[in-house]
Order: C-alpha cells, then structure tokens, then sequence
C-alpha cells in the first residue's frame, strides 16, 4: 500500500490560554500521492488553521503531522523552514505578489536567496511555469497590468518553483469571478496530471468540491469524510 504524503494523528490547535479556542480539534487525516482533496466548511470551522498545519506554517498544540511517514520535527525552526521549501506550495487567495517585480520576477522570487547552491537555473525554471500556466507572453509585465485570474496564475508558477509534490491552496478562487476561477481549477487540474502534484484545496464553493477526488467537511474544527 502506498505511503500517504501527509498525515495527521489526533491534530489539535489550541488558541488562548483563558478563554480557549479549540480551531482544530483531534484531527486525523491521511493525504495520498496525486489525490486531489476539497476541505469545505463554514468559516470559522478550522480549515485554513489545518491546511497551515498541514505544510508546517503552524506548529499544533497536540499531535502530530507525518510526512511520506516521518514526523515532523517542531523543535528546530530551520528544519521547518527546509522543510517548506523542499516540499510545500502554497497558493492563497490574496495573491501576495509584489507589485515592484515582473511577473517572472515574482515565481522566481523564493528560490533567488538560493540560486548559487542550486542545480538548475531558476529562471528557465520560472519561465517554463509561466507558460505553462498561459502566461509566456506576459511574464515581463507587472501585477499592476495584469487581471485577477492572471495574478493567480503568477502565484501558481511561483508555488510550483521548487517542484513540491505537495500543494496547499487556500480559497484559490476567492478574489475571482466563476468564469476566472473555474478557469484557475481546470489549470490544477491539468498541472496535477503533467507533474503529478498532490492538491489540498480550501474551498466555499460546492461545484469546485465536487471536481475533487475527495471531499472532506469540517465543522467545529472536527472532519467528516463525504
């Protein structure tokens, strides 16, 4: 049977020492390679506080978070930090990009602190995910000149620069109107099977769920599997 890429073992996160807030509450989940998997819910239920602690943006109060099998090690930072850039894409819905930088400039971005130990160059890297999430012939242009749906694209390229075989997107669509956002599903969609990358996606959006090869509901920081 084969590893899951990521797991959780009875995964809580605790806010608050005298007035608690449970935002996750005893959690387990395994993630399998390639899956496609929706986390839906009201707001507040906890997801996004999961999907952070599932790519090690968070530490959880309680449990833990395993890796193709190895737990992760919350007592070294640096660890973590290697960790997230070996192995995590994120792609929230506030795109974060900066808007002094081209759109190649702006994929290219995380890995430039590293390029010198690096075997591959970035930038060709960089523009081969501009054009292949369509974006070839404007990567020289700024956030500033490009749509909504564009800018999300410039985050997807940018979360899949260091070749993560897991990727973590919070409300993709969220900024977006239906056409540009179903437009943005169908090119993970696509991108899942070119480079077989593992999805989590945060969603509101039912029809978007339920593209997904598994939906899973949470409520009150719990899950409940669809």
């Amino acid at each position: 049977m084969t590893t899951p890429i990521v797991c959780t073992e009875n995964l809580w996160k605790t806010y608050g020492e005298v007035a608690p807030v449970h935002a996750v509450r005893g959690v387990s989940l395994c993630v399998h390679p390639g899956e496609f998997l929706a986390l839906v819910g009201p707001s507040g239920s906890g997801k996004s506080t999961l999907l952070n602690l599932l790519g090690a943006l968070d530490t959880p109060s309680q449990g833990q978070v395993y890796f193709k099998g190895k737990a992760l090690n919350y007592d070294d930072a640096e660890t973590l930090t290697e960790f997230r850039a070996h192995n995590v894409g994120f792609v929230f819905q506030a795109f974060h990009l900066i808007p002094a930088l081209t759109a190649l400039e702006n994929v290219m971005m995380p890995l430039v602190p590293r390029r010198r130990q690096l075997q591959f160059s970035i930038e060709k890297r960089a523009i081969n995910l501009l054009e292949a999430v369509g974006l070839g012939e404007r990567m020289q242009h700024y956030p500033g000149q490009l749509s909504g749906g564009e800018r999300q694209r410039v985050a997807i390229a940018r979360a899949l620069l260091n070749t993560p075989p897991l990727l973590l997107a919070d409300e993709p669509t969220g900024n977006l109107d239906s056409r540009t956002g179903e437009e943005i599903i169908a090119l993970l969609e696509r991108l899942r099977q070119e480079q077989g990358v593992t999805i989590v996606l945060v969603t509101h959006d039912v029809a978007i769920a339920q593209r997904a090869d598994r939906v899973v509901h949470m409520r009150d920081g719990q899950v409940k599997e669809q």
